[in-house]
């Protein structure tokens, strides 16, 4: 299993790019960052910098979104990225929440997230892409690889990721809800002929390690509690469109009924003013909180339906020692082990 590190592109860069290193140190695979450019620092830019200061993590957007940026343009960023630094990009997409709807912008329709995800994916790969009725591709790119992993939540959002994506990013730990959406996504590929097995299964959440006591434990979800409402603001659109009966579970959905708003000036952050509507029993659930051993034990059920990678969140106030944990511990749990004779 792969292990990731998400986090926030906040000033000073040179505080991102030292978590970047530090993951590397403690052998997680990939480093993800929002990407919502008003609300934190471009991602890109600081993508090329970790680049360039580490020798084997991977780097990507959890996720991008194609209305704020043109798809060719970032098609040709990692393309250009991939040229320089030897495929070592991954490309997280959905179809737009904190990065447009600062701006009292909306999501892409499913119409165009399925088309945006086609051309990136085509053109990231140094292949060609039909675009207004042109054939278009980057004759400076060769060899570019770029797999793209589809954000989603709603059944039909569920089916593209299927459809179309190289793996699924599911930003929520809750085992349940997990299990549903797998199955969905890789119905979905079955139904068109894919083989759900080439598929990558990510799982997104915060996590946080803590020393075993109640008291820990207790900060832990209070550094937390911002998780649920930022996953709401995804469940309000889709109870909006299906309604509180559809086949989306009820972990889901009944938690956010006393949602009543979101700040988006707030968003992403621990002890944020705008999230006492999310129960600690959420907290829990949606996130990986407690001792080493138990996040092993969590992890692991994960596993069991389908996860191929875990991303930790880490938007909190443990971020090296929970590093450290994973590095020393959690991580060397889950690796293959070989045996220097037999």
């Amino acid at each position: 299993m792969e292990f990731g590190v998400v986090t926030q592109t906040n000033p000073p860069a040179a505080r991102t790019l030292a978590l970047a290193r530090r993951a590397e140190e403690h052998n997680f695979d990939y480093f993800w960052t929002y990407d919502s450019h008003i609300l934190w620092q471009e991602p890109y830019v600081l993508y090329s910098l970790i680049l360039d200061q580490t020798t084997r993590i991977k780097v990507g957007p959890m996720v991008t979104n194609p209305a704020t940026r043109d798809w060719t343009v970032t098609a040709s960023t990692y393309a250009t990225l991939n040229h320089h630094f030897g495929n070592r990009t991954i490309c997280g997409i959905g179809r737009g929440d904190s990065a447009v709807r600062v701006m009292n912008g909306k999501p892409v329709t499913l119409k165009d997230f399925r088309r945006a995800i086609e051309v990136i994916k085509e053109l990231a790969n140094s292949r060609s892409a039909e675009i207004n009725e042109a054939t278009i591709r980057f004759p400076w790119s060769t060899g570019s690889q770029l797999d793209v992993w589809v954000a989603a939540y709603g059944p039909r959002a569920l089916t593209i990721a299927g459809e179309t994506g190289d793996g699924f990013i599911l930003q929520c730990g809750d085992v349940e809800i997990a299990e549903w959406m797998i199955t969905t996504v890789r119905e979905a590929a079955a139904n068109v002929g894919r083989n759900p097995d080439d598929i990558a299964f990510c799982v997104a959440a915060p996590f946080y390690i803590t020393d075993g006591s109640e008291e820990h434990r207790r900060h832990a979800i209070e550094q937390c509690r911002w998780f649920g409402g930022m996953v709401g603001n995804h469940v309000a659109d889709i109870v909006t469109r299906y309604g509180t009966d559809s086949a989306v579970p009820k972990a889901l959905t009944d938690y956010i009924a006393g949602r009543e708003g979101y700040d988006y000036n707030e968003h992403g952050r621990a002890g944020n003013s705008h999230v006492d509507f999310v129960p600690d029993e959420i907290v829990e659930r949606f996130c990986m909180i407690g001792t080493a051993a138990e996040h092993e034990e969590k992890l692991r059920r994960l596993q069991a339906i389908g996860m191929t990678q875990f991303a930790g969140y880490l938007a909190h106030d443990n971020k090296e020692e929970t590093l450290r944990v994973y590095g020393e511990t959690v991580i060397p749990a889950f690796a293959e082990q070989i045996q220097a004779k037999s």
